[in-house]
C-alpha cells in the first residue's frame, strides 16, 4: 500500500467546507500568488497570439431553410465555422501581447453584454487556446494568470445567466430568489435546459486543451443539473489531462481545476490529492518537445524548473491546508520517494509550516546535498529553506551547523543574480540569529564579488531588499553602523535616487531613544544624513524636504558627548556647515546650542568662571550667526527671542541685546510673509517680547529705554491691517509694561542679573522718559480710535484705555480729566458695551476712589 493512499481527505484539512468559506479560502491564497506571478514571470521575446474571432461587421450568420431545426444545432454551426476560419498569427511584445489580452477581455463583455453568446464563447475558446502555446516558456506562468482571468469572468457571466433564467419564473418577469445553498430540485426545467445546451456547446470543442479549461470555466454551473455531476466532471478532467502532453501546460491546467473547483462544490476536496497524486506519478518534466525548447529559448533548467513553482505551490497550499505534522510526513515521504525531487522538494519547503522545515532542517539540507551531487541546480532550494528559516529557526545548537553547511554552496554560484538571491533569502536567518560579525562577513563577501562586474545597475533593488532586511531584523541597529563592510556595501548604490531612498531606511530605523557618542557611529550617521542633504534641490517637495529635516534632526538629537560641552559644540558647528539647506535641521542646532548653554549654567549654578563663560558667550555667537541662515522668518523671529533669553539667562548681556535688536529688525523683513492669519501671531509676539524687555537692562551706551524704542519704531513702518485693531492691542500692553516698569521693585526678576529697577533705583529722569512714551502711545491709541469711527470695535479700544488710564495715570491734570470723560462717553454712546456693565464698572471705581481727583471723575461718569 503506497504512501499516497494512506493520506486520508480528513486528515490533511481537507474536509466539507460551506461554498463562502472554500471560495473567500480560494480567492484569498490565488490573489497573493497572481500580482507576484506577473512580476516575475516577464520576457523581452516575442510572444505569438492567434487572431480568429471575427470583427463585428465581418460576423456571418447562419439561416435554417428548416424553421423546426434545432437553434442549438445552429449555434454548434456557428462554433465549428469559427474554429475553422481564418487564423491569423501575430508576433507581439510583452506589452502589446497584454493589450491584445485586455481587448480580448473587453471584447468578451461588449459580446456577452449585446446578447452575443456565440461570439463570447468563440473569444473564450480563443484564450484557451493560448494556453496550449509554449513558444516563450518563460512567460508562461503570467500568461496562464491573464487568459484564467478571461476564462473566470465567462464562468461568472454563464453563471448569474443560469441563475437568472432559474429565478424567473415561468410566463412571468416576476423573480425569485434562489438560497446560496440551492439544490438541482429548486432549478427549472427551462434553466436545466439552458445549463445542458451550454455543456454541449463545449464538448463540441475539438482540441483539448482548450475544451477542458472552458468546460472549467464554467463547471460550477454544474450545480443547476445535480449534485454529483460536478464532483464526477472534476475526476473525469483530472484524468483527461494526463493527455495533454506538455508539462508546463499539464501542471497550471490541474493548477486550475483545482483553484475553480474549490469555490464550485461544497464537497470533500478528493479531486485535488488526485491531481497531486499525479503529478507525483505521471509526470514528465523533460520530454524530447521541452528538452529543444530549452535550447531554443536559452534558458537554464532552474529557470525552467523554477516556471512550476506558482501552480505546484497552489496545489500544495491546498493538500497540506490545515495537516497534521504525521500527515506532512506522509506527504513529504511520497514526494521524495518518486522522480523529480528538486522540484516537489522544493515546493516542500516553500508551503509546509515552517516550524515543520525547522525541525527538520539538517534532513533537508542532505537532500540539498544530494541534489547538487546528481547535477540538480539547488539554488531555488537554498533560497526556499533560507526564506523558511527565517521567519522560524532550526534549534540554537543547530544554527551555526546550518550556517557553515550553507557557507560551501556560496562559492558554486557562477551568475551573481543567483547568488544575489541566496543572500536575500538567508540575510534574515542569519541576522536574527547571529552577531553582526556575520553579516559583515556577507557584505564583504558581495563587494568583492561586485569587484569583478563593471555593471550592477540591475541589481539594485536586491542591494535595496538586502540592506533592508539587514536593518529591520538586526537588534542593534547602531552596532551596524561600525561595520568594516557597512560604508563599502553602501557606495554600492551608484543610483543617487536608490542611495537617497537606503540612507532613509536606514535613518529611520536608527529613530530610537539610544543616545551615541562614538566617533564612528557619529560620522557614520552624518555621512548618511549629508546624503540625503545633498539631494536637496529647489524642486525638492515640501514633504520630501520634511521628512529628510525630521531624520537629520532624529540623528542630531542622538549624538551626547555628555559633559563634553565644547566637543558636543564643535558637533554642531559641523552640522551647520553640512547641512545648511534645510530649515528645520538649523533650528534644531540653534535649540540644542541653547540647551547647551542652560545645561551650563544650571551647572555652575549661575556663577560662570572664565571658560564657562567663555563657552556660553560662544554658544550665543553660534546661534546669532545660525539664525540667519534659516528662510522663514517667522522661525527667526522666535529663534531670536528665545536665543535673547537664553544669553540674559547666562549674564550675556551684550549678546542677549544683539539678538533682541535682531529681532525688531526681522520685524520689517516678516511683513515678506505677511497674511491676516499672521498678524494674531505678531501680536502675540510682541506682548511675550515686551515682557522680556521689562526685565532686560539697558545699554548705557544707547540711552533709555532703546530696545523698547526701537520697537516702537519698527510697529510704526509695519504694515497692519486698518480693519483690525492689532497695533492699538499691542501699544495697551506696552502701557502695561511701562507702568510696571515705573515701580520701585520689578515683580520678577532674572537670577544674576540686574534690571532697570536696581540700574536707575527710580531715578526721575527715568520715570520722566517712561511718562513721555506713554504720553505718545496714547496719542497714537487716540488716532487710531478717530480712524475707527463710531463701531462697537471703537467702544471696545476706548474701555480699554479708559480702564487703564484709570487705574495707572495720575488723574490731577486736567487734560487728563477731560479725557476719561470723553473715553466713557465713548464707550457708553450707542449702547455699543453692555449697560450693566458700564454701571458695575462705574460702581467699583466709585467705591474704589482713594483721592479726590478719582472721586471727581467718577462724579462726571454719565
Amino acid at each position: 500500500m503506497d504512501t499516497l493512499s494512506r493520506i486520508q481527505i480528513g486528515d490533511v484539512g481537507l474536509k466539507a467546507q460551506t461554498l463562502d468559506e472554500v471560495d473567500s479560502t480560494s480567492i484569498q491564497v490565488w490573489n497573493n500568488k497572481k500580482a507576484l506571478i506577473l512580476n516575475k514571470y516577464t520576457t523581452v521575446n516575442k510572444i505569438s497570439i492567434v487572431s480568429s474571432y471575427l470583427p463585428e461587421d465581418d460576423k456571418i450568420v447562419f439561416k435554417s431553410h428548416n424553421p423546426m431545426v434545432d437553434k442549438v444545432q445552429n449555434r454548434l454551426e456557428q462554433l465549428d465555422w469559427c474554429e475553422e476560419s481564418s487564423q491569423r498569427r501575430v508576433e507581439l511584445s510583452q506589452t502589446e501581447y497584454i493589450s491584445k489580452i485586455d481587448m480580448l477581455n473587453k471584447e468578451l463583455v461588449s459580446a456577452w453584454n449585446s446578447e452575443q453568446r456565440v461570439k463570447a464563447v468563440k473569444i473564450a475558446i480563443q484564450c484557451a487556446k493560448l494556453l496550449a502555446d509554449t513558444d516563450v516558456m518563460c512567460f508562461y506562468p503570467s500568461k496562464f494568470v491573464l487568459i484564467t482571468e478571461i476564462l473566470d469572468i465567462f464562468g461568472h457571466f454563464v453563471y448569474d445567466r443560469l441563475k437568472h433564467i432559474a429565478e424567473t419564473r415561468l410566463g412571468s418577469h416576476h423573480l425569485t430568489t434562489l438560497p446560496e445553498n440551492f439544490t438541482p430540485d429548486m432549478i427549472s426545467d427551462l434553466a436545466k435546459e439552458t445549463c445542458l445546451n451550454w455543456f454541449h456547446k463545449i464538448a463540441s470543442i475539438r482540441e483539448l486543451v482548450p475544451r477542458l479549461y472552458v468546460e472549467l470555466a464554467i463547471i460550477r454551473s454544474y450545480r443547476f443539473l445535480s449534485t454529483t455531476k460536478g464532483s464526477e466532471a472534476l475526476f473525469r478532467i483530472t484524468k483527461m489531462i494526463n493527455g495533454i502532453g506538455n508539462p508546463l501546460v499539464s501542471t497550471y491546467a490541474r493548477c486550475y481545476l483545482c483553484r475553480v473547483g474549490l469555490p464550485s462544490l461544497g464537497i470533500n476536496k478528493s479531486y485535488v490529492l488526485e491531481n497531486f497524486k499525479c503529478i507525483i506519478e505521471h509526470h514528465q518534466l523533460f520530454t524530447q518537445e521541452v528538452t529543444t525548447a530549452i535550447k531554443t529559448e536559452n534558458i537554464s533548467v532552474l529557470k525552467y524548473l523554477d516556471l512550476f513553482s506558482p501552480a505546484l505551490d497552489f496545489i500544495m497550499e491546498i493538500v497540506t491546508s490545515k495537516a497534521t505534522n504525521s500527515r506532512l510526513d506522509d506527504i513529504f515521504l511520497q514526494c521524495i520517494e518518486k522522480g523529480k525531487s528538486s522540484l516537489l522538494l522544493n515546493t516542500i519547503i516553500t508551503v509546509f509550516k515552517p516550524n515543520y522545515v525547522a525541525s527538520r532542517t539538517v534532513e533537508f539540507l542532505e537532500m540539498v546535498g544530494q541534489c547538487a551531487e546528481n547535477g540538480y541546480p539547488v539554488s531555488n532550494l537554498l533560497c526556499s529553506l533560507g526564506n523558511s528559516l527565517g521567519k522560524y529557526p532550526p534549534p540554537p545548537q543547530q544554527r551555526k551547523s546550518v550556517l557553515h553547511n550553507i557557507g560551501k554552496y556560496s562559492n558554486s554560484f557562477q551568475d551573481f543574480e543567483e547568488y544575489l538571491c541566496y543572500v536575500e533569502a538567508w540575510m534574515p536567518f542569519i541576522a536574527k540569529n547571529f552577531k553582526v560579525r556575520e553579516v559583515d562577513t556577507m557584505l564583504g563577501d558581495i563587494i568583492s564579488r561586485v569587484s569583478c562586474r563593471k555593471d550592477c545597475g540591475n541589481v539594485m533593488n536586491q542591494f535595496r531588499s538586502i540592506m533592508t532586511t539587514i536593518f529591520r531584523d538586526v537588534e542593534e541597529t547602531e552596532s551596524l553602523l561600525t561595520l568594516e563592510n557597512f560604508l563599502p556595501f553602501l557606495d554600492l548604490f551608484h543610483q543617487d535616487s536608490v542611495k537617497v531612498e537606503v540612507c532613509k531606511m536606514i535613518l529611520t530605523c536608527c529613530k530610537n531613544n539610544i543616545q551615541i557618542s562614538d566617533p564612528i557611529m557619529t560620522n557614520t550617521l552624518a555621512f548618511l544624513c549629508t546624503i540625503l542633504h545633498d539631494s536637496v534641490d529647489a524642486l525638492t517637495p515640501e514633504d520630501e524636504l520634511r521628512q529628510i529635516g525630521l531624520l537629520i534632526c532624529n540623528v542630531i538629537r542622538k549624538v551626547n558627548y555628555g559633559r563634553d560641552f565644547e566637543q558636543q559644540l564643535n558637533f554642531y558647528v559641523e552640522a551647520r556647515s553640512s547641512f545648511s539647506n534645510v530649515d528645520s535641521v538649523l533650528i534644531e542646532l540653534v535649540q540644542k546650542t541653547n540647551t547647551l548653554m542652560v545645561k551650563t549654567r544650571d551647572i555652575m549654578q549661575g556663577v560662570h568662571n572664565k571658560k564657562t563663560a567663555d563657552f556660553v558667550r560662544a554658544c550665543a555667537a553660534y546661534c546669532f550667526i545660525t539664525i540667519p541662515s534659516i528662510s522663514s522668518s517667522k522661525a527667526r523671529l522666535e529663534l531670536y527671542l528665545l536665543s535673547g533669553q537664553v544669553a540674559l539667562y547666562n549674564q550675556c548681556l551684550v549678546q542677549a541685546d544683539s539678538s533682541f535688536r535682531a529681532a525688531i529688525s526681522n520685524i520689517i523683513e516678516y511683513q515678506e510673509d505677511y497674511t491676516k492669519k499672521d498678524e494674531y501671531f505678531l501680536v502675540a509676539y510682541i506682548k511675550k517680547f515686551i515682557c522680556v524687555l521689562l526685565v532686560t537692562p539697558d545699554n548705557p551706551d544707547l540711552g533709555v529705554l532703546s530696545l523698547l524704542r526701537s520697537l516702537l519704531q519698527v510697529l510704526q513702518q509695519y504694515k497692519w491691517d486698518h480693519n483690525g485693531t492689532s497695533l492699538v492691542t499691542i501699544y495697551l500692553a506696552v502701557l502695561d509694561v511701562l507702568s510696571v516698569m515705573a515701580q520701585d521693585m520689578l515683580p520678577y526678576h532674572i537670577d544674576k542679573v540686574d534690571s532697570n529697577d536696581a540700574l536707575y533705583g527710580g531715578d526721575e529722569k527715568f520715570i520722566t522718559e517712561v511718562n513721555k512714551i506713554c504720553s505718545l502711545l496714547v496719542i497714537e491709541i487716540l488716532s487710531q480710535l478717530k480712524m475707527m469711527g463710531s463701531s462697537r470695535k471703537q467702544s471696545l479700544v476706548a474701555l480699554e484705555l479708559f480702564i487703564r488710564l484709570m487705574n495707572r495715570c495720575d488723574l490731577r491734570e486736567p487734560t487728563m480729566h477731560k479725557l476719561m470723560i470723553n473715553l466713557w462717553q465713548q464707550c457708553s454712546r450707542r449702547g455699543f458695551i453692555d449697560q450693566n456693565f458700564m454701571d458695575n464698572l462705574k460702581l467699583y471705581y466709585a467705591c474704589k476712589s482713594n483721592n479726590d481727583f478719582m472721586e471727581k471723575v467718577v462724579e462726571n461718569l454719565k
